[in-house]
């Protein structure tokens, strides 16, 4: 089944070059059908960029998924222009009383700084607690996992040594999970961010489980609430060029970054990266739609 997306999006062309089954509303209105309702909170500075990765992973499942997209009214975006945000985005005032089958909070690349440093974390506070009543299942990737493990579950985070960068292995630590059905026992994806959690607190918690972790990246995919809440600290939506130009970026600020690890070939920056999560990443994106968004949700909300 098809995604739904606005019809003069820019992904809408890029998806399509894809062969990822979108439709715009109005060959939507023909449909008989009761489509799922998600909503993505981006909060990635290239939001255009951000849009594509997420919807095509959407967009790769038998469901109909109609797309809203929500910004911090409390911050000011410097990356991508007031007119897409305009005619594209909403803000929780405008959307408060509806009721969501599904959510995505993105991370952001704040992470060195306190949660209550950043200027609209009182605002995010109050989207995840309304979450917890209108939405059937919020996923929460990277800084967006951190921030809801913390706020949620008073589970910290720290700061690295150095930047966590790169496609590490991972395991599954709970086959009873459904989100990690059709999963290998071993299987890859990319981190990329300069803090991590504390484990040991993790662990304690009663109300949080640790589905998959690795060795060397650490905690990776959590749930909580039957699912109800599940948090990701990597990036399986990236493409295979994302961290290259993560890397690039970082090197023309003049930081003193490492190469991302297990990446490029030979360990070459010369050489294109392979995306060796990307079936993964569909797979995961799928069961989440399924089990914990379509077998979940009500078909009217009351």
């Amino acid at each position: 089944m098809p995604i739904k997306i606005p019809k003069l999006l820019p992904a809408r062309g890029i998806l399509e070059e894809e062969n990822i089954f979108v439709m715009d509303e109005d060959r939507a209105q023909t449909q008989d059908i009761r489509p799922l309702n998600i909503l993505i909170l981006n909060l990635m500075p290239e939001k255009e960029k951000t849009e594509t990765q997420l919807l095509r992973l959407l967009g790769n499942t038998p469901l109909q998924v109609n797309i809203s997209f929500l910004k911090m009214a409390t911050h000011e975006s410097k990356n991508t222009s007031e007119l897409h945000l305009e005619q594209f985005y909403t803000t929780i005032a405008q959307i408060k009383q509806r009721k969501f089958d599904g959510m995505i909070i993105t991370g952001a690349p704040i992470e060195l700084l306190p949660f209550e440093g950043v200027d609209y974390w009182e605002e995010l506070s109050e989207i995840m607690d309304w979450t917890k009543e209108n939405v059937t299942s919020t996923l929460h990737i990277c800084w967006g996992a951190q921030a809801a493990l913390y706020h949620h579950f008073g589970i910290r985070k720290y700061e690295l040594t150095s930047k966590c960068s790169g496609v590490f292995t991972h395991h599954i630590n709970d086959y009873s999970e459904k989100l990690l059905l059709g999963f290998d026992d071993a299987f890859l994806a990319p981190h990329s961010r300069n803090t991590d959690i504390y484990i040991e607190e993790l662990q304690n918690h009663p109300n949080v489980k640790l589905l998959s972790s690795s060795e060397e990246a650490g905690p990776f995919i959590m749930s909580a609430n039957d699912g109800k809440q599940i948090m990701i600290t990597g990036h399986l939506e990236y493409e295979a060029r994302t961290l290259a130009d993560e890397y690039r970026r970082d090197l023309d600020k003049g930081l003193n970054i490492h190469m991302p690890q297990n990446y490029f070939p030979n360990d070459d920056p010369g050489k294109q990266p392979l995306n060796k999560w990307r079936s993964h990443a569909h797979l995961l994106f799928s069961n989440w739609l399924n089990y914990y968004v379509y077998q979940e949700t009500p078909f009217e909300w009351d």
